[in-house]
């Protein structure tokens, strides 16, 4: 399952890179979003001035995909993923942090551009669709 991140929707909507091409490729029920991307997404959506237009595409988006769900297995894949992160003095930033415990609970490959950041995270799979 790919699991996407935020940048990778906001790349998506705004038609930017690849995005778009890369996931119509793949069937829907194979491409899920986490909860907390999906929060980073609403508060962009609340705040943009396109406002109802971005409120209509993400609506769209997120009835059409799943949503992996902050559960018990995702916080504790996130602290210990912290912790652990932490000791090496190499954490990343706290909701990449929960985004990262939610793919790794959830067996999937994380999709972002932001590969720097999430490359520190151990048998973390990613993959750049930008």
């Amino acid at each position: 399952m790919f699991v996407l991140d935020t940048n990778t929707l906001i790349y998506f909507f705004k038609g930017a890179g690849r995005v778009a091409e890369n996931l119509l490729a793949v069937v829907p029920a194979e491409v899920a979003i986490p909860a907390v991307a999906l929060y980073e997404l609403e508060v962009g959506a609340d705040s943009s001035n396109l406002g109802r237009r971005r409120r209509k595409e993400l609506d769209r988006f997120a009835a059409a995909i799943s949503v992996l769900p902050f559960d018990q297995r995702s916080a504790k894949a996130a602290a210990e993923l912290r912790l652990a992160l932490e000791r090496q003095g190499e954490g990343i930033g706290p909701l990449d942090t929960l985004i990262a415990g939610t793919v790794l609970a959830h067996g999937g490959i994380l999709v972002t551009h932001n590969t720097k950041e999430f490359r520190r995270v151990p048998a973390l799979r990613i993959v750049d669709w930008f």
